[in-house]
């Protein structure tokens, strides 16, 4: 049974929550930022969902938190602002999607099994060549020897691409396993992430494919 933990300060969306996915996964429960890390280190849960405003921190401190203590969790953040600044920053630090208070179960239900189905797309834990090594679990690389400074989301894109074996990948693909159910951005936006990797990582490893996508060439 997949494991959803909640980090949500307000009782009756806690209770609400726990009441409704406890039927399909084993829930944690979590009403503070201290808890939550907590928790998901000790339980790693498949995921998180995660409220932007807590009593003694941000979702964004703890998302940020999560990735870099190396938990492997896909995160959905939770808030109340409907700002697309907020969404970015959020997918950026590495949530995988967000949903904007009031929703409804349904749609949270199919998010949380959309982005369930993503991650299980992305069975790459780690890229080794004479160059380049990649950890995917602990979300850090190295180009010989030297450690790299790549965002989360840099990192998932590299994980999809490695992922998929050398098959192209187009910009919409990317947009819809990378950037989300509701993606905030546009082709534009995996352009100029491709470009940052490639300066990076090598140039040569991600090959353009014209009018049609990427390729992860080893």
């Amino acid at each position: 049974m997949k494991k959803i933990l909640i980090i949500e300060d307000e009782p009756a969306i806690l209770l609400g929550l726990k009441d409704e996915l406890s039927q399909e996964y084993q829930t944690f429960t979590a009403a503070n930022g201290a808890q939550g890390l907590s928790l998901a280190a000790t339980q790693q849960p498949d995921l998180i969902l995660l409220d932007i405003v807590l009593p003694d921190t941000t979702g964004f401190k703890i998302c940020q938190q999560i990735k870099d203590d190396g938990i492997d969790s896909s995160i959905i953040m939770l808030t109340a602002r409907d700002q697309v600044v907020d969404k970015v920053k959020g997918l950026e630090l590495g949530a995988d999607d967000y949903i904007t208070k009031p929703f409804s179960l349904e749609e949270l239900k199919a998010r949380i099994k959309a982005v369930l189905r993503r991650k299980e797309m992305l069975p790459a834990q780690e890229y080794k060549d004479e160059i380049l090594t990649i950890d995917f679990k602990k979300n850090k690389a190295w180009r010989k020897n030297k450690l790299l400074k790549l965002s989360y989301l840099e990192l998932k894109l590299l994980r999809f691409l490695v992922s998929r074996k050398e098959k192209t990948v187009t910009r919409r693909e990317l947009l819809e396993h990378v950037w989300g159910y509701q993606a905030v951005s546009s082709t534009r936006t995996v352009d100029a992430h491709i470009g940052s990797l490639r300066k990076k990582i090598g140039k040569n490893y991600i090959t353009t494919i014209h009018s049609i996508g990427y390729r992860f060439t080893p």
